[in-house]
């Protein structure tokens, strides 16, 4: 069978795993039913293209090749089904609503025990038994410090804790940890108090990298010392300072923190020509030696065995002195970690990998001989970030829904110091294996490059616009402008036309965002504690009420922004006495043109409002967000609000007792009216004020704040069906949707 054929039935296999994307996979439950109609499918598909793809390609294959490759496709949808996680009968997480209070978790622990954001720590544990009970199942474990230093993989111990269930995600562009734990074949969490080993620590790879990682450390000091064992090891393996990881997120250098192919290339590089003089048999053995090794320290990635299967590729062909087709061996690396995993095909680190190898190969040399009119080097330097870019971005957008603005031209400066640091990095990392000291003082020639690039990433991270909220981004979007790529890569009489692919492109995810952006008349109560955040967005114009605290901000409001693409708000509004913490970071974050707050506090404990112009909040207020909605102070101690729609009218009440100004408040105290709807936050909530006010819809933050509702009102709370929104003419909806967690996996 020729290359083409194979090509043919590998293209089909990876297609087929993608097209489970029209089944909502991985972000849903599919039934079995819909698995096996679209395996049917691509058998069927395979028939129809056996007809009439000949009559279009005139090398085309026969037909028993087309049906082959439908029926690969066939198998990989159900290859695919076989391997997403289940949850077994007797799995922990079916006893966690059974179990109240404190729980006795015994079990193994699974992987590299690393540090949480409340520097906790936090590791997988194969349980085995709960208050003596023999389960199974693996459990998200997190620990304090104390109790967690000193744990390894495969160690057993017994914890003592609070068994809970994931969450989803309870808003737009929340972090969904339940799927993201679903994944992983992990169904439950525990909250440990009090840690037991049961066994000693066994050896394993995780003794040579905290070898390295404490060589590094000693003379480099914390984060330098920590940046370059991660540069080298990757950030799973090197508990980075979140500062660091942050700022090198936001500056589009993420891909420096993870072990990746561009590490495996170095350390291939330098094998080859450290092994020059050797025969093509014992290069081939010292360099896959060398990537098992480097396979062993770093943990089996997606992105990292990619790699290593085509530096396998390469070193085979360099010993039978073959030449290699490198998109065949790109396509061969993906197909064989597709086979032994195909539940890679929707591992973030996996497609990056793949997308950017390839656009490293398509495209880096057509950049190049654009700029023939720069040095070989230089040209090289630039075309090699812009060329990943292009293949990458459009998949980042449609993730993360942000675009680290200055992504090219830092990584074309710094380049070349992350080439010094990695390969600096490895050397000192093998010193340091047979004398530490010596890879220490190896590590400290580092030091003024790790510095340098810190300084680089934190200026551009502190320049105005240094990331840019794009929105939402559907999948056919997605695909239409994947499959634009692929013309202009594939078709010479479209490539001459690249410039207005490429505006097509920009249109067709802009356009779509801002049309809605511009349109829409929403209001978002989201779920945060104590008291809801409240985005209101009324044609381009976008406010917010309530800011939290930073984590708040962090996890919950600027998430939410980012999915809406909203770079800035025309009004912020505080009407607490005690300051909310998280407004130093919306300001940090976003565009802000009117504060508003308590005249009594005013701006005290905000260092910088970055330009935004202060105004007092003062009863009786009236302030226009937009065209349809109207937005007026009715009291301040309690915070009461009267927000006029064209649909209704609001009543937002913050009723938390005792007040700084009105220590007793009572509903006769304060002006209210009645309302279709009532935001409601705070001390329970009482009858009368619901027969005063007379409400057709209640929103809350605990349906604990309603303990008897009205049959004929509509009750949502935010603790239990996460982000509440109204869009003018479609209503209410809620974010989260009750689902049977055996059957959702994702």
């Amino acid at each position: 069978m020729n290359a083409t054929r194979w090509v043919i039935l590998c293209c089909a296999y990876g297609a087929s795993l993608l097209s489970t994307a029209i089944l909502g996979f991985p972000t849903r439950s599919v039934s079995w039913q819909q698995w096996g109609g679209l395996a049917l499918s691509w058998a069927i598909l395979g028939v129809v293209a056996g007809f009439v793809v000949p009559r279009f390609w005139r090398m085309s294959p026969r037909l028993p090749i087309w049906i082959a490759a439908g029926l690969v496709g066939a198998l990989a949808v159900s290859h695919l089904q076989l391997r997403v996680p289940q949850m077994a009968r007797n799995d922990l997480s079916l006893l966690v609503p059974q179990l109240e209070g404190l729980a006795t978790v015994r079990g193994q622990i699974l992987n590299m025990p690393t540090l949480n954001r409340k520097q906790n720590v936090r590791f997988l544990l194969a349980a085995e038994t709960v208050n003596d009970r023999a389960i199974s199942g693996k459990v998200y474990v997190t620990v304090p410090l104390l109790q967690g230093t000193g744990l390894v993989p495969r160690q057993g111990i017994t914890i003592r804790g609070i068994l809970y269930q994931p969450k989803p995600a309870a808003h737009p562009g929340a972090f969904d940890f339940q799927g993201f734990l679903a994944r992983q074949g992990v169904f439950s969490g525990l909250k440990g108090y009090s840690v037991e080993s049961l066994t000693e620590a066994p050896w394993g790879w995780w003794q040579i990298r905290s070898r390295i990682i404490r060589a590094q450390v000693r003379w480099l000091g914390s984060p330098t010392g920590q940046l370059v064992s991660s540069i080298v090891l990757g950030r799973r393996a090197v508990d980075l300072p979140d500062d660091i990881r942050e700022a090198f997120i936001q500056a589009g250098l993420a891909h420096v923190l993870a072990a990746s192919g561009f590490h495996v290339s170095l350390l291939l590089g330098v094998i080859l020509v450290l092994t020059r003089n050797l025969a093509g048999g014992t290069r081939l053995w010292i360099g896959m030696v060398a990537l098992s090794i480097y396979v062993g320290l770093t943990g089996v990635q997606a992105s990292v065995m990619r790699a290593v299967i085509m530096g396998c590729g390469a070193l085979v062909g360099l010993a039978t002195e073959r030449k290699v087709k490198p998109l065949g061996l790109l396509l061969l690396a993906a197909t064989l970690l597709l086979l032994c995993n195909p539940l890679w095909i929707w591992d973030l680190g996996f497609q990056l990998s793949f997308l950017a190898t390839l656009g490293l190969m398509v495209t880096t040399p057509r950049i190049v001989e654009k700029l023939d009119w720069l040095p070989p080097t230089i040209a090289t330097l630039i075309a090699v970030p812009l060329a990943a870019s292009l293949w990458t971005l459009p998949l980042l957008l449609y993730v993360f829904n942000t675009v680290a603005t200055y992504s090219i031209p830092i990584n074309i400066l710094t380049t070349p110091l992350i080439s010094a640091i990695s390969l600096g990095g490895m050397v000192s990392a093998l010193v340091a294996l047979i004398f530490p000291l010596a890879g220490s003082a190896i590590a400290w020639l580092l030091y003024y490059p790790a510095q340098i690039l810190i300084a680089i990433v934190q200026f551009f991270t502190h320049l105005p616009g240094h990331s840019w909220a794009v929105g939402k981004i559907e999948l056919w979007q997605l695909f239409l402008v994947y499959g634009a790529i692929f013309l202009i890569w594939q078709l010479k009489h479209v490539r001459r036309y690249w410039g207005g692919i490429l505006l097509f492109c920009i249109l067709l995810i802009i356009a779509p965002i801002y049309y809605n952006h511009l349109t829409r008349v929403q209001i978002t109560v989201l779920p945060t504690q104590p008291l809801p955040a409240i985005v209101l967005e009324d044609r381009g114009k976008v406010s917010l009420i309530n800011s939290g605290d930073e984590d708040t901000v962090r996890y919950t409001v600027l998430p939410f922004l980012r999915n809406r693409g909203i770079n800035s708000l025309h009004f912020a509004i505080d009407p607490q006495y005690d300051l909310q913490q998280g407004w130093s970071s919306i300001f940090e974050d976003l565009s802000v043109k009117t504060f508003f707050a308590i005249p009594e506090r005013e701006k005290s404990g905000i260092k910088d409002t970055k330009g935004a112009k202060y105004q007092p909040l003062k009863a009786g207020q009236t302030i226009k967000l937009g065209s349809a909605l109207t937005l007026k102070v009715m009291h301040t101690s309690p915070s009461v609000f009267q927000l006029k729609t064209q649909e209704g009218q609001w009543l937002l009440v913050d009723w938390q007792v005792p007040q700084p100004q009105n220590p007793n408040p009572t509903i006769q105290s304060v002006p209210i009216a009645q309302s279709e709807i009532l935001l409601w936050s705070g001390e329970t909530l009482k009858p009368e004020w619901l027969k005063t006010i007379q409400p057709k819809v209640v929103i809350t933050t605990s349906e604990k704040t309603v303990p008897d509702p009205q049959k004929q009102i509509q009750l949502y709370a935010t603790e239990r069906d996460g982000s509440v929104q109204w869009q003018l003419g479609k209503g209410f909806e809620a974010n989260i949707e009750t689902t049977d967690l055996n059957n959702s996996i994702l």
